[in-house]
């Protein structure tokens, strides 16, 4: 799920990701998918997931739509881990794996129609330059699905409840970064990187960035 900052997820964080993602976290990848669907209403075209780490979210939105998807990461042992994900979910041919950073992403000017990405934004080293490079690279007409969400409030609430018993540091640290969503640093971000049309849409949930060009 991540872009890290100076590539903390390493072999072990990576595994314990791809844990959690298989088991409390695994009914909110579905949910997601169909809100991206919903509420963008790109289900065909070019999509990056930004930080895919295990690439649950880019096997979800797959399923769902007819988009040809990079999963982008930093991390080599999280792609190695989502390259064995997707293989088992038969989703190679649909699904391309891609070692790549937020901050310098490997595309061209206005060529992707759907970015998304889930948890990522909290890693990110520089926000003002991460928006800049996903705005450059996303094609007219076409919407980001970024943020931090759990599906629904109830999702949410039974993740919190599982990771409780995990984690121990887990909870507050999911509350101190999702303070991000009420603060004017992500505002300050979009409008410093040159983004002029957006939502930030809140609910109990999370929070998410759908920019438009």
């Amino acid at each position: 799920m991540r872009e890290s900052k100076n590539n903390l997820f390493d072999d072990s964080c990576a595994n314990k990701m791809n844990a959690i993602a298989k088991g409390p976290f695994a009914p909110i990848y579905p949910v997601i998918a169909g809100q991206i669907r919903d509420i963008c209403g790109i289900t065909c075209g070019s999509c990056i997931d930004i930080g895919c780490g295990p690439a649950h979210l880019s096997m979800a939105v797959a399923k769902v739509s007819e988009l040809a998807i990079d999963a982008v990461d930093t991390s080599p042992d999280m792609l190695l881990l989502a390259r064995e994900n997707i293989g088992d979910a038969g989703l190679s041919e649909r699904i391309r794996l891609v070692n790549g950073d937020v901050h310098v992403l490997p595309y061209e000017d206005s060529s992707i129609d759907l970015i998304i990405s889930r948890g990522s934004l909290f890693f990110w080293n520089d926000l003002d330059k991460a928006f800049s490079e996903i705005y450059r690279v996303l094609g007219v007409n076409g919407r980001t699905f970024i943020g931090g969400g759990f599906g629904t409030p109830a999702l949410k609430e039974s993740i919190f409840h599982q990771m409780r018993s995990i984690d121990t540091d887990w909870e507050k640290n999911a509350e101190e970064r999702l303070k991000l969503q009420q603060s004017d640093v992500i505002p300050k971000a979009l409008d410093a990187a040159g983004v002029t049309a957006y939502d930030i849409r809140r609910d109990l949930a999370g929070f998410w960035i759908v920019m438009r060009k």
